[in-house]
């Protein structure tokens, strides 16, 4: 298998260092004051039980309030400053992910599920943010605390420093271990099991109806639940690694207690340790583990995080495949609509293939568009005419030439092609909103009376009103109307954005056989106007009587 480059993602994820610093700062901090309130605080004790005058208790008196107040404080502004960064980072990671995410889509992402790309978005750019937070703040303020406690302890005692650096590197390497060999392959597998588990939610939910018609909707849910079991039993590893991890930091704690007070013991029975210091020394690998404790979570951490970046490389390609087109550095502009071969079209020897593809998809073809046109492309399925469809849309690239108003599409940006020719795809996707709102995006300025005007050119004028207007919800992808009214709306939306080139994709896939070629005479007549061109890619017969001419491909060898 070939390993994915996830530094520019790391990269990415990783907020300055300059934004960073002050929560590093912080952090180590705050840890600091976490070990040095136990130390006081031991030592404050042993020497308040000598009753010595409370003068000579002031400092540590004054010492453990400080610090006490200060480990709240310095964790809190700790955590402000952390997440702020972090969160900045990863709203700039969030946008990078877009961008490369939309020249590739569609078509360079065929062989991506739905679900992956879902949980990619969504969970995998969510979890980077553990990289600062959770990887390098506990890393540093590890580092930064467990040093400066063994030079502070070696300053008063140099057995129980030499006790203090190798209980601290033992506990931190055994726990280390012990999560690897419990938690690593669940850390590794749950990500992909969250992809497989939402992808397979997302199919279930939106083909129901046809899995409930034909009774295998009890099989997908079992499937189901079997994904669900399978990532509840990686989690639940995950878990009780991070209990047996908890549960060793708490036994090398305590370990570290006893090595400490037996190592100092001769000093203390010469004299050259104080009762006080004693209680301070045996008592400070307490604190100094709980910092040192977070070292394995770091790691554990992090293995999450290599995870969601490697699946962010994989998932959303670095560089645009061959295959896809790329908007010009200065892309030309088209005369405007109207103007006399403004709306042409026109092809010579274009041939295409899919990304990943050596073979080609579409053979060279030859293809003219003027206005008033209705073309039908007929050929046998695997021909190539959805292959020629993406082309016309400029989500394949092709070879050959593809002029559009006189001008090669190349010098185009893509979504200047787009605006001249609308794709209407077999199955058109409606928002979960109002009809109003599933038509104002192709033209936002529109007025009520041009949408229901609009609506009334493609015959739902009198059913959109039956609905309740504009504003009746179509559903989730339009599960609330058939499948010849979502053409209906998708071909009402295309009309609103004045495309002079609709291309149509099996346009009654959706619709009984006995209503196909009344919708074939909308979508070809009066609806489309005399001022655009229509290709029609459909396997239903289409009389001739509706169209110019008709086209037919061959399969590419």
């Amino acid at each position: 298998m070939t390993r994915v480059d996830i530094r520019p993602v790391l990269r990415a994820a990783q907020p300055p260092l300059g934004a960073l610093a002050p929560a590093l700062a912080l952090g180590a901090l705050a840890a600091g004051s976490s070990v040095a309130l136990l130390a006081t605080s031991a030592w404050l004790i042993a020497r308040a039980a000598e009753q010595p005058p409370i003068l000579f208790l002031g400092f540590a008196i004054v010492g453990v309030r400080a610090f006490a107040i200060g480990r709240a404080v310095l964790r809190y502004l700790e955590r402000v400053a952390g997440h702020d960064a972090a969160l900045r980072a990863l709203a700039g990671l969030r946008v990078s992910v877009f961008r490369r995410l939309v020249p590739v889509a569609p078509d360079g992402l065929r062989a991506t599920r739905s679900g992956d790309v879902l949980t990619t978005v969504v969970q995998d750019v969510d979890a980077l943010q553990d990289l600062p937070l959770r990887v390098v703040q506990p890393l540093v303020s590890a580092a930064i605390v467990a040093g400066l406690a063994v030079v502070g302890v070696a300053w008063v005692s140099p057995q129980a420093a030499l006790v203090l650096a190798i209980g601290l590197a033992v506990t931190a390497a055994a726990a280390t271990a012990v999560l690897a060999a419990l938690s690593r392959d669940a850390e590794r597998r749950i990500s992909p099991l969250r992809a497989d588990l939402a992808d397979a939610v997302l199919e279930y939910v939106s083909r129901w109806e046809t899995l409930r018609a034909f009774g295998a909707d009890g099989e997908r849910r079992e499937a189901l639940l079997a994904l669900d079991a399978r990532l509840r039993r990686a989690q639940s590893r995950q878990s009780a690694a991070a209990g047996a991890v908890a549960a060793l930091v708490t036994l090398g704690g305590g370990a570290m207690l006893i090595a400490t007070l037996l190592a100092v013991q001769p000093e203390l029975a010469s004299g050259a340790l104080s009762g006080p210091e004693l209680a301070m020394l045996v008592l400070l690998p307490l604190a100094v583990i709980e910092v040192v404790g977070a070292l394995p979570s770091a790691v554990g951490a992090w293995w999450r995080v290599r995870t969601s970046a490697e699946r962010i490389a994989t998932v959303v390609p670095e560089h645009v495949p061959a295959e896809i087109p790329l908007a010009p550095e200065h892309p030309r502009a088209l005369p405007p609509i109207g103007q006399p071969g403004a709306s042409s079209l026109r092809l010579a020897g274009v041939a295409a293939h899919w990304p990943g593809d050596a073979r080609p998809a579409l053979a060279p073809l030859d293809l003219e568009l003027h206005p008033g046109d209705r073309v039908v492309l007929e050929g046998p399925s695997g021909a190539g005419k959805t292959t020629l469809a993406h082309v016309l849309v400029r989500f394949l690239e092709h070879e050959g030439r593809y002029e559009l108003g006189g001008v090669d599409v190349r010098e185009l940006h893509p979504d200047e092609v787009r605006r001249r020719v609308v794709l209407l795809e077999q199955h058109p996707h409606l928002f979960d909103e109002s009809i109003r709102q599933n038509l104002i995006f192709a033209r936002d300025t529109a007025s009520e009376d041009e949408l229901l005007a609009v609506l009334e050119r493609v015959g739902l004028g009198e059913w959109a009103v039956e609905r309740g207007g504009l504003d009746a919800p179509v559903g989730e992808r339009g599960r609330l109307v058939s499948g010849g009214q979502a053409q209906r709306i998708a071909l009402a939306r295309a009309l609103l954005c004045d495309a002079p080139v609709l291309v149509l994709d099996e346009p009654t896939a959706n619709v009984d056989a006995d209503r196909s070629e009344a919708l074939l005479e909308e979508l070809l007549g009066a609806a489309a106007g005399p001022e655009r061109a229509v290709l029609v890619i459909s396997h239903a017969p289409v009389p001739d009587r509706l169209v110019t001419r008709r086209v037919r491909i061959r399969p590419a060898r």
